[in-house]
């Protein structure tokens, strides 16, 4: 599996015939023994009770995750199975046999079921899948989660730009006749540009800091759903900033844009 062993030795073939030995993760090695990893080493376990002797703990492997993406990583013992039948008087009813391989998917299912029939005829063989399948498939739920969710968000995020437009350019448009009294009082087009972008500007940054601040909050609910979701994911917020604070300016330059090219005093006297 390409597991690597961080601390002592792996398993040999002189361990078939001899005393009992069991690989540990780093998990189990740290909440036994502390965080030093190399006490673990030359430590011994019971894992089946009085009638079999303890196993001597000769190395401690990585942590993997066994239960799944989104689960938490456990303490974890590796088993040498070919002294399960002398030392605990059990074999499994069962195996999953990994094997690495170059060859393609087709020949290699043909080599592995003439293998299985020459030992025994009637041994099934149930689910030969290639890695990457075994991975598809334990990400199948996590990946349709985050298709879901990013559906909605996207959705979100296009009514957060329209109601950001629409408010905003509304409140410009109703401003038009106090826009043409500022210009006919002597304002620039520049200087109006600069005031109505800046109050808008300034309502759209208030809630920016408002969303952040929340969105930061409720990823802790998506850590628990989604794999490798980070409590805060500085260029997703980045962008999202980015993208509503160009359209909140868009939606207030445009109509702000418009209302400059009036003139003041037909906007004075229609008022």
């Amino acid at each position: 599996m390409g597991i690597p062993v961080v601390r002592g030795r792996g398993f040999e073939p002189a361990d078939v015939t001899g005393s009992p030995v069991v690989l540990v993760n780093e998990t189990l090695a740290r909440t036994f023994f502390g965080n030093r990893n190399l006490d673990a080493v030359g430590q011994r376990v019971n894992a089946f009770g009085p009638k079999v002797p303890p196993f001597t703990i000769v190395g401690i492997v990585r942590d993997v995750k066994q239960g799944g993406m989104s689960n938490k990583i456990g303490t974890e013992l590796y088993f040498l199975y070919d002294q399960a039948p002398r030392l605990a008087g059990f074999a499994p009813g069962n195996m999953n046999v990994v094997v690495r391989s170059a060859m393609p998917e087709e020949a290699l299912a043909r080599e592995i079921q003439a293998a299985v029939r020459a030992q025994d005829a009637s041994l099934p063989i149930v689910k030969l899948r290639t890695m990457e399948q075994v991975f598809a498939d334990s990400a199948a739920r996590p990946r349709f989660l985050a298709v879901l969710l990013g559906i909605f968000a996207g959705l979100a995020l296009a009514l957060a730009a329209i109601g950001t437009y629409g408010i905003l350019s509304y409140s410009v448009t109703e401003r038009t006749k106090e826009i043409g009294i500022y210009m006919a009082l002597g304002a620039s087009r520049r200087s109006v540009l600069g005031m109505v972008l800046g109050q808008g500007l300034r309502l759209t940054l208030t809630g920016l800091i408002v969303g952040l601040v929340a969105s930061v909050g409720l990823t802790r609910l998506l850590q628990s759903q989604l794999f490798n979701v980070k409590r805060t994911d500085p260029i997703t917020l980045g962008v999202v900033t980015v993208f509503i604070a160009a359209v909140a300016a868009i939606a207030c330059y445009v109509p702000a844009r418009r209302a400059t090219q009036v003139d003041p005093m037909v906007t004075l006297r229609e008022s």
